[in-house]
C-alpha cells in the first residue's frame, strides 16, 4: 500500500519516504473519471474496480466477483455528485478503502461491505435496502461501521460511535478491519484539513485506532498509521528522522551483503528459505535512534527469513547462531509463546565480522501473512450471523475460543456496559488500549484469565467473579498467600479467596492497584453506593483475647524419671506418634518436645541431658494448632463450632489483634484420638476465611 497522501496540498517532501515499494498505487484521478462514466454492461466489471478485482483474485482465485460489481454499482449511484474535500469524486474513497483490504487478503463479504460502508451514513440508502440486496452479514458490517447521528448525540457522538463499533466488532471483527482501512485512507488525504482538525484526528488515531490495529494484528495498517500520525503530531522529530533516512540512502547499505551471506549459509545447510531486507518505517527508525544513539547502516532495516514449516524456523535459528555471533539478549521466541494479537516469529540478532549488528525475523509464510494482515488473514470467521449467534449462545458462560474474540476484546465489551457516561467510556477506553502487552494466568480450577501486563490479584478477581469479587479477602499465587495488591506475571496460578458474608466489600485503596477498567468501574460503583464502607476501621491495638481451660499436664506422655511431672511443650505440641525427648526444667518437671524442635537443639548445645519419653497406650492427646485467616464477623464462633463437630475439647484459645485484615488464632486442644488430627485440621481449613492451619 502507498502511504502517499492523495491530495495536492500534502507536503511533497513527506511523500517519497512514506511510500511502500512494490504495492499497487491507487490513481484517484483515473478512478474518478471512470466513476463519472457511470455503470458498465453486466457482462464485465466496471473499469474503476478492475484493480480491486485483480488484488482480490491474487488471494482468492475462485472468488465470485458478481457481488463486488453489484456493490460498486449501488455505491457509485448513491454517491454520484458527492465530492471529497480533496476534489475527487466521493466514490474514490470506498474504492481506496476496498483496495487496502483486498491487498491484505480480505474475503469477498468484507470487500462488499467496504464498498458500501458510507452509503447508509452519507446517502439515502437504508440498512433495509442493503439487507435485501446483499444479506444480513453485509448489512451487519455496514451498520457496525456507520457513525451515530451527531444531531442525536452532540459532543458524545464520537465516543458513542466507537462504543457501537466495539460492540459490533465483538460479533464480527470485520467491522473494525473496515474502520482501520477507512481511517488509513482518511489519514493519507488529511492534508486538505485545517491543522487543528488534522491534530485532533491524528490524536484519536494514535490513542484508539493504532492500538486496535496492534491488538488485531494488522501490522501493515498499524505501521503506516504510525508514520502518518508521527508526521502530524511530531513534525520536528519527523523531519530529523527523515533527514537520517535520506542521509542513509546516499551511503552503502550493508544489509544486502549480509542477506547474501545468510542465503549462502542456509543454502549450504539445505534449508529452503527466502531472505529479504525490510527497511524500517519512520517510527521504528525514530525508536531505534532513541535506544542506540548514533545509527549505523544495519540499523535502518532488518532481515526477514521466510520458510515453509515451523521446524524450519528453528533450523534457520540454529544455523544463524552457529555460523554468526549471536546477540543473545535480542532473542525472542514468539512461536512457542505467541503474542496476544496472533503474532508468531523468531527474533534474533547477530554480529558480523565487519562489526555490524543485523536483526533477523524468522517465520513461515503463513505466519508472515498473519503478521501483516492479522485477523483480516483469517478470512470469514463465521458462516452466517445466525450460526454465530448459536455459537455465542452455546458458549455464553465461557470466553470464546475464536481467535477473533481475544481476551482484551471480551474485557472491553464487559466493562463498556458498566460505563454509561460517554466521557468515562472514552477515557477508560484510551487507558485500556494504552496497555501494550497481555499476560495469561491460570485459575485454581484449571481455567485461564487474559489480563493486561501489570494486572493485580484484584483485576483477576473481577475478571473471574464479576461483582462477586467485592467479597474477595485474599489470594494465593503459585501456592503462596499474598495480598490482593500483588502484581501477577505471565503463567502465574492464582487462587482467589472470597468471604461468604454480605458485609464484605472493597476499600478505596483497591483503586490504586486495579489496572483493568472492569475492576476500576466495579470498585468505584461499590464505593459510591457504600459511602460509609462495609468494613469497620481497624481498632487500636488491643491485648489478645484468651480463653483458658482448666486442664493441663503431659497428656499421655510418660518420662523415664520416677515421680516426675510431665508437661507437653507449647512450642512444638507433640502428639502420638511423634518421636519425642524430654528435658528436666526448673522445679523438677520434664518438658516434652518433638525431636526436631529447635528447643531440643538448644538444650543439647548447652549440655542438657535428655530424658527418654514414651507414649501411653491410650490414644488421647493434646495439641496446639495455629489458624491463620482473614478477619470477618463470627469467624471465632465458626472455628469453635468446626472444632466441636470433630469431638475435640478446647483447652485454651488465643486470638491476636488483626493486622492488615489478617487474624491469627492459637488453639490448645484435647483430642480423644491422635489419628483424628488430620481430619480436624482439614475441618478448620474449610471454614470460610481460613487460609492455613498448622501445628505450633
Amino acid at each position: 500500500m502507498s502511504a502517499e497522501a492523495t491530495n495536492p496540498e500534502a507536503r511533497p517532501e513527506a511523500l517519497p519516504e512514506l511510500r511502500r515499494r512494490g504495492r499497487t498505487r491507487l490513481d484517484l484521478r483515473r478512478l474518478g473519471r471512470a466513476a463519472l462514466l457511470g455503470p458498465t454492461p453486466r457482462d464485465r466489471l466496471p473499469d474503476a474496480i478492475g484493480h480491486v478485482a485483480e488484488a482480490h483474485r491474487a488471494h482468492h482465485p475462485d472468488a465470485d466477483l458478481s457481488l463486488l460489481r453489484r456493490a460498486y454499482l449501488l455505491a457509485e449511484t448513491s454517491h454520484r455528485g458527492q465530492m471529497r474535500k480533496s476534489g475527487e469524486p466521493y466514490i474514490t474513497h470506498p474504492l481506496a478503502v476496498t483496495l487496502i483490504l483486498a491487498e491484505l487478503g480480505a474475503e469477498t463479504t468484507t470487500l462488499t461491505a467496504s464498498l458500501l460502508h458510507d452509503t447508509v451514513e452519507d446517502t439515502d440508502v437504508t440498512l433495509d435496502q442493503v439487507r435485501e440486496e446483499f444479506g444480513d452479514e453485509v448489512c451487519f458490517i455496514v451498520d457496525g461501521v456507520t457513525k451515530v447521528e451527531k444531531i442525536d448525540y452532540g459532543a458524545a457522538a464520537e465516543p458513542e460511535t466507537f462504543r457501537k463499533m466495539l460492540v459490533a466488532t465483538g460479533n464480527d471483527v470485520r467491522v473494525m478491519s473496515i474502520k482501520l482501512a477507512d481511517r488509513l485512507h482518511n489519514m493519507r488525504t488529511l492534508g486538505v484539513m485545517r491543522p487543528e482538525k488534522q491534530a485532533r484526528i491524528a490524536k484519536v488515531t494514535r490513542d484508539v485506532l493504532i492500538p486496535l490495529a496492534e491488538r488485531l494484528g494488522v501490522q501493515a495498517l498499524k505501521t503506516e498509521l504510525e508514520d502518518l500520525v508521527f508526521a502530524i503530531l511530531h513534525p520536528e522529530e519527523y523531519e530529523h528522522t527523515r533527514a537520517l533516512i535520506a542521509a542513509h540512502a546516499g551511503e552503502r547499505d550493508p544489509l544486502p551483503a549480509i542477506a547474501d551471506s545468510v542465503r549462502a549459509v542456509l543454502r549450504e545447510a539445505g534449508i529452503a528459505a527466502e531472505v529479504v531486507v525490510r527497511p524500517r518505517h519512520f517510527v521504528s527508525v525514530h525508536r531505534i535512534s532513541l535506544k542506540r544513539g548514533e545509527l549505523r547502516g544495519s540499523d535502518f532495516g532488518r532481515l526477514l527469513v521466510l520458510v515453509g514449516e515451523n521446524a524450519d524456523c528453528y533450523a534457520v535459528l540454529g544455523e544463524l547462531h552457529t555460523c554468526f555471533t549471536p546477540v543473545i539478549s535480542e532473542f525472542k521466541d514468539f512461536i512457542a509463546s505467541p503474542k496476544f494479537n496472533l503474532y508468531q516469529s523468531l527474533h534474533t540478532a547477530f554480529a558480523t565480522p565487519e562489526g555490524y549488528v543485523a536483526e533477523v525475523i524468522v517465520r513461515t509464510r503463513q505466519m508472515h501473512r498473519v503478521a501483516e494482515a492479522g485477523v483480516v488473514a483469517l478470512g470469514n470467521p463465521y458462516t452466517s450471523p445466525q450460526q454465530a449467534e448459536q455459537v455465542a449462545a452455546a458458549d455464553c458462560d465461557e470466553e470464546r475460543v475464536d481467535p477473533t474474540r481475544p481476551g482484551w476484546l471480551s474485557r472491553l465489551l464487559d466493562w463498556q456496559q458498566s460505563a454509561p457516561d460517554p466521557d468515562t467510556f472514552w477515557d477508560v477506553l484510551r487507558s485500556e488500549l494504552a496497555q501494550d502487552r497481555e499476560i495469561t494466568v491460570f485459575r485454581a480450577d484449571g481455567g485461564t484469565l487474559g489480563l493486561p501486563a501489570g494486572a493485580s490479584c484484584i483485576d483477576a478477581a473481577y475478571a473471574q467473579y464479576g461483582e462477586a469479587a467485592h467479597g474477595c479477602i485474599g489470594a494465593r499465587v503459585n501456592g503462596r498467600l499474598t495480598s490482593l495488591s500483588s502484581r501477577l506475571s505471565d503463567g502465574d496460578t492464582v487462587q482467589l479467596l472470597l468471604a461468604h458474608d454480605a458485609s464484605s466489600g472493597p476499600t478505596a485503596d483497591w483503586l490504586d492497584h486495579a489496572r483493568t477498567p472492569a475492576a476500576r468501574i466495579a470498585v468505584s460503583s461499590w464505593l459510591e453506593s457504600h459511602p460509609d464502607g462495609a468494613r469497620p476501621a481497624d481498632a487500636a491495638p488491643r491485648p489478645p483475647l484468651s480463653v483458658i481451660g482448666l486442664r493441663s499436664g503431659g497428656g499421655n506422655a510418660v518420662a523415664d524419671l520416677p515421680d516426675a511431672t510431665v508437661r507437653l511443650a507449647g512450642c512444638c505440641t507433640p502428639v502420638p506418634p511423634d518421636a519425642v525427648e524430654g528435658f528436666v526444667v526448673r522445679g523438677g518437671a520434664v518438658t516434652v518436645h518433638r525431636v526436631r524442635c529447635a528447643t531440643v537443639a538448644q538444650m543439647r548445645a548447652v549440655g542438657r541431658t535428655p530424658v527418654a519419653v514414651h507414649w501411653r497406650a491410650t490414644a488421647d492427646c493434646r495439641v496446639t494448632l495455629l489458624a491463620e485467616s482473614f478477619g470477618r464477623p463470627h469467624l471465632l464462633a465458626d472455628l469453635t463450632e468446626a472444632i466441636a463437630r470433630e469431638g475435640v475439647e478446647v483447652v485454651s484459645a488465643t486470638v491476636e489483634p488483626p493486622v492488615e485484615q489478617r487474624v491469627r488464632h492459637s488453639y490448645t486442644l484435647q483430642l480423644p484420638d491422635a489419628t483424628g488430627l488430620p481430619a480436624l485440621m482439614r475441618a478448620m481449613r474449610d471454614v470460610p476465611g481460613v487460609y492455613d492451619v498448622s501445628r505450633a
